[in-house]
């Protein structure tokens, strides 16, 4: 089982999780900028994470043979925040680096009106940099928070399908399904989904546009639950193929639209997309 996680924060983890998810089939993950569990005070606080993102986090990650991309924004619970600001002015020199593949995680923490113009003008910054866009939608009020990110990416004249909407559950993910937007869930304990009630959701609503992730981060979740995703699947009847296209192609396929998504030395990926020039480092 060959998996691509879409969405963990390595710059949380330690170096042993790079080597069990290894050890586990993951061979590639994007991670997006996000909050670091305090308030930031300065731009040079976010200009030196995302050094790390695009410098420090893809070494780490080769050394056991993972190839790490990244998404750079401006996260929904800092827009609140008038120090943080001046990062929107800084976001279009790294949104032009490789490895960058995505604008993210952008949208919503409390629903205030900061939070409206950030997500809207990252949204275009996405636009103009011909990046798709990956979506946090938030934590409270969740129904609501989907709705309204729906209203502003369809306000924004982005093309759907170059945009993830992160984090949903059952209540959520009819209201995305039809949009034309990817389908993001994160199999993480407690709070978000189970790798159980992933597979229940894979059945009602196929596979097409789906993608699960751990979205590890500094509290407790596991770096290896899109393996027990890919695991619960075949115990429910879905077959091998089912599984590489929903732990592997689709998050594929959805950030190679950045056409910086390098796969070149991952193991099996020329065999089964022979032809994807964004798939050896081409554009």
């Amino acid at each position: 089982m060959r998996i691509f996680d879409p969405h963990i924060h390595m710059t949380s983890r330690t170096t042993d999780d790079y080597e069990r998810m290894a050890a586990a089939g993951v061979q590639a993950l994007v991670e997006p900028a996000f909050w670091l569990g305090q308030p930031r005070t300065n731009v040079g606080s976010f200009t030196d994470y995302f050094d790390s993102l695009v410098g420090w986090e893809p070494f780490r990650a080769s050394q056991f043979g993972i190839r790490h991309h990244c998404t750079i924004a401006l996260n929904p619970k800092e827009a609140n925040d008038p120090r943080c600001r001046e990062v929107l002015g800084v976001l279009p020199r790294y949104l032009e680096k490789d490895g960058v593949v995505a604008v993210g995680e952008i949208g919503y923490d409390s629903m205030t009106p900061e939070e409206d113009e950030v997500f809207a003008a990252q949204l275009a910054l996405a636009v103009a940099h011909d990046l798709p866009a990956l979506v946090h939608t938030p934590h409270r009020d969740k129904a609501r928070g989907t709705e309204r990110t729906l209203d502003v990416v369809k306000e924004s004249g982005i093309d759907p399908g170059r945009v993830a909407v992160d984090h949903l559950n059952e209540v959520t993910v009819g209201k995305v399904a039809g949009s034309g937007c990817w389908m993001g869930f994160s199999i993480y304990p407690d709070t978000k989904m189970t790798a159980e009630r992933m597979v229940g959701i894979l059945r009602e609503y196929g596979l097409e546009r789906m993608l699960v992730n751990s979205a590890a981060d500094w509290g407790r979740s596991d770096p290896l639950l899109t393996l027990r995703t890919g695991e619960a699947m075949l115990a429910a009847g879905f077959s091998a193929d089912d599984v590489d296209k929903v732990l592997w192609r689709n998050p594929v396929e959805f950030y190679g639209q950045s056409k910086r998504l390098d796969l070149s030395d991952v193991e099996g990926t020329e065999a089964t997309f022979e032809g994807n020039s964004i798939l050896r480092g081409g554009s």
